[in-house]
């Protein structure tokens, strides 16, 4: 027999066992090719919308291969120890040390091939369904498969140095190690290290001061808490976990007549041991499920935005016309050609608004006349508002206005008219954009308005004077391209910075509501699959753990079963020691979770007054549905490997 069938047959043998590892080998395989698909489609050229994807992508394919670097270094690791006994015969039996490097290393790379061209495989499978779900996010047209030999040329060239990396690494487990100490197997000791009271209350004090500064964030302090907590967090679940939890179970050993309980002193003194060892291994699938709960959680926070988007923008179009303005009628014509174009019903009203100083602050104030204003929002489904002669309103410009408005009361005088104004309410409704008007925009009765005739210091007659027509569209989200030349005016204008001969202002919601969404969708779409490989690995970290220790736990199980332990029993044992293993690290994952939207939602505030509770209990619930299911298929596993013996 060569090395290469026996590499051969231990992996075949071993499959069972290798399954975890395999198939979450498969699955990062399968998401990285899939975004390499994305990547280099001939589609996504100039379009920034399909730049983002591109961009999204392939920051998350260098984020997926460092972690299914690592995450494959420690899953091999485990295997390499849960075989120590394994090595120690074959190296008994005459085996020098390179051959067993070599047969470790054929056995990588078998494993490695086989992944990587099934990865490709289901990869290529499932493109075309998630094309589909890119041209519905990304609102193409068409998003066909197509065959090129650069995603898989990318895909075989990383994962075959990735696994030849691992390969070459792993080995330095078994390098060092002694023929005895090889045979006595990885499980040669159950002693537990006394864990230290200092460090433990030191875990506990550190956890409770990053929920302290987490749910007392502020908007003045968010950003240098964001840079204070995480590493309080993190160093507090290290010491959580190597000391803290010990120093609760020790606590707990000392009540016996609670402890000394049937099938509890089996399950607890067992579970002490392993969470001592694990300690490490917990502490990093805490942090894994928390980064991929977060990555989750604050893109779906970013859908959120957008329904609060349509709030903030309720006019389809918006066109404004400058004094110089000699294409206004062209414009605006050509805006209502398109729109019957596409068959979308528009109702058009327009506005003239003047510019005047107030005395009160010395800025520019934008007014609009209460009859023009009336006929937008008898359009927009608002009520209409009636300020007496000398009375205003102020017009919101973004819904975090509305509150700030509301609280002010101004009297001033429109300097270059001569007319006194009070204003002391605001109207309820955003009507006029933040970006369409000026900070300070007034409604006020038509005969004030009428007076006003002179116009802003420093302009000739009519020049600070402008006409907006604002666009009521019901399917405002389907106005995509209409105005395109406009828009592309106005962006050129912007990256040379020369605004000369612009006369007017266009801005087109719909197609920023596009982008809006498709971008966060798109983000949302790259995250939970990145995050989808990120859980899966931790749940494997904890089956890898469990494997380890199996010919252990095998001898003991047939220990307990030879003294008289029921099924049953053997089943409230196996519970007692899966349940803290898979749910403690997830607990304390989702407690930094919650505090990390606490913060998050204090930046929300700070941008858009929007909750994402909604998201939170959304991704943090699913994901525990996810980990109890996982919970489940690899305690049937870890049962069923037992009772093989």
């Amino acid at each position: 027999m060569t090395f290469r069938q026996l590499a051969y047959r231990n992996v075949f043998r071993n499959r069972r066992s290798y399954a975890a590892f395999f198939l979450a080998s498969v699955f990062s395989v399968m998401v990285f090719f899939v975004y390499s698909m994305f990547i280099f489609h001939p589609l996504f050229e100039e379009d920034g919308l399909q730049q983002l994807a591109v961009r999204g992508m392939f920051i998350a394919e260098v984020v997926l291969y460092i972690f299914t670097l690592f995450f494959l270094f420690y899953s091999m690791s485990a295997f390499l120890q849960a075989r120590s006994k394994e090595f120690g015969i074959l190296m008994h039996l005459g085996m020098t040390k390179k051959q067993l490097n070599k047969l470790v290393f054929f056995e990588t790379m078998i494993l490695g091939t086989v992944s990587t061209v099934a990865g490709i495989v289901l990869g290529f499978a499932f493109s075309k369904f998630f094309f589909m779900i890119g041209r519905e996010i990304m609102q193409l047209e068409s998003l066909p498969l197509y065959v090129s030999w650069k995603p898989f040329a990318l895909t075989i060239g990383a994962f075959a140095s990735l696994f030849i990396i691992i390969s070459i690494i792993s080995v330095a487990f078994v390098r060092t190690k002694g023929i005895l100490d090889l045979l006595q197997g990885y499980w040669k000791t159950e002693e537990v290290t006394p864990a230290s009271k200092w460090l433990s209350a030191l875990g506990f004090l550190l956890l409770a001061i990053a929920y302290g500064l987490a749910a007392i964030v502020t908007d003045e302090t968010v950003y240098t808490m964001a840079v204070i907590i995480p590493p309080l967090a993190t160093l507090g679940t290290y010491l959580f976990f190597t000391h803290s939890i010990h120093t609760l179970l020790n606590l707990y050993k000392r009540k016996k007549g609670v402890y000394w309980h049937k099938t509890r002193l089996v399950s607890l003194a067992e579970a002490s041991v392993k969470l001592k060892d694990s300690a490490q291994m917990f502490f990093i699938v805490t942090i894994v499920s928390t980064v991929a709960f977060l990555t989750v959680g604050t893109l779906a926070s970013f859908m959120s935005y957008t329904g609060d988007f349509r709030e903030s923008n309720p006019l389809g179009l918006i066109y404004i016309s400058f004094s110089g303005n000699d294409e206004e009628q062209q414009h605006v014509e050509s805006l209502i050609s398109e729109l019957e174009e596409k068959g979308l019903s528009y109702d058009l009203v327009p506005l003239i608004i003047k510019r005047q100083t107030s005395t009160m602050t010395g800025n520019d104030v934008d007014i609009v006349r209460a009859s023009d204003f009336n006929r937008l929002a008898v359009t927009l489904g608002f009520d209409p508002v009636s300020p007496e002669r000398g009375k205003g309103l102020f017009i919101p410009y973004s819904k975090e206005s509305l509150k700030e408005l509301g609280e002010s009361r101004t009297d001033t005088v429109l300097m270059e008219s001569d007319i006194a104004l009070s204003i002391d309410e605001v109207y309820p409704h955003v009507m006029l954009p933040v970006n369409t008007v000026n900070f300070n925009s007034i409604v006020v009765n038509d005969l004030d308005y009428a007076a006003i005739n002179k116009p802003l210091s420093g302009f000739g007659d009519g020049e600070s004077t402008f006409t907006y027509y604002a666009f009521d569209i019901p399917e405002w989200d389907k106005t995509v391209l209409v105005g395109d030349e406009l828009t592309a005016m106005m962006d050129r204008a912007v990256e040379e910075g020369n605004f000369t001969g612009l006369n007017f202002f266009f801005v087109n919601p719909g197609e920023d509501y596009r982008l809006f969404k498709s971008s966060f969708a798109i983000l949302l779409f790259i995250g939970v699959m990145v995050a989808a490989v990120f859980l899966l690995a931790a749940g494997s970290f904890i089956y890898f753990k469990l494997y380890t220790g199996l010919e252990r736990d095998r001898k003991q199980y047939a220990l307990l079963v030879r003294l008289g332990m029921t099924d049953k029993e053997l089943r409230k044992i196996v519970n007692r020691q899966l349940i803290p293993q898979f749910f403690l690290p997830w607990g304390l994952a989702l407690l930094h979770s919650t505090f990390a939207f606490v913060s998050l939602q204090v930046v929300w505030d700070e941008f858009a007054e929007l909750s994402i509770l909604g998201e939170m209990v959304v991704v943090l619930s699913g994901f525990t549905v996810a980990q109890i299911l996982y919970f489940f298929l690899i305690r049937w596993r870890y049962i069923d490997h037992l009772q093989a013996s």
